[in-house]
């Protein structure tokens, strides 16, 4: 089983690219669905993205591992090239943000 419960830092949040959060229709906000595609959620199929404070007060987004995977793949086409760590191989261990987006996507392709 997939550990869901992965603390996914702030930096690969702004990558993947939530969608705004005062949008959010209250089963979205409240994790029941995917942020992203609607699909309901379990505990064995959800990634939580962590508490989000938005203005319509405090969310709990969670998300499908497909819609995971997928944006984090996408994010890492747009982030790596313009990053300095990710640009070689002897730094790039040490981007938090392409380490967390590359892990996104292996942990969530099954």
């Amino acid at each position: 089983m997939i550990d869901t419960s992965v603390e996914i830092p702030a930096g690969v949040l702004e990558v993947l690219t939530l969608p705004d959060l005062d949008g959010l229709d209250e089963a979205r906000g409240a994790g029941r669905v995917c942020i992203w595609c609607g699909q309901p959620l379990t505990i064995e199929t959800a990634v939580d993205l962590g508490e989000q404070k938005a203005d319509a007060g405090t969310c709990f987004p969670r998300a499908c591992r497909k819609c995971v995977a997928d944006r984090a793949h996408r994010g890492l086409f747009t982030h790596t090239p313009t990053c300095d760590l990710c640009g070689t191989k002897a730094t790039a261990a040490r981007c938090i943000v392409g380490r967390g987006l590359y892990r996104l996507v292996r942990d969530n392709r099954r």
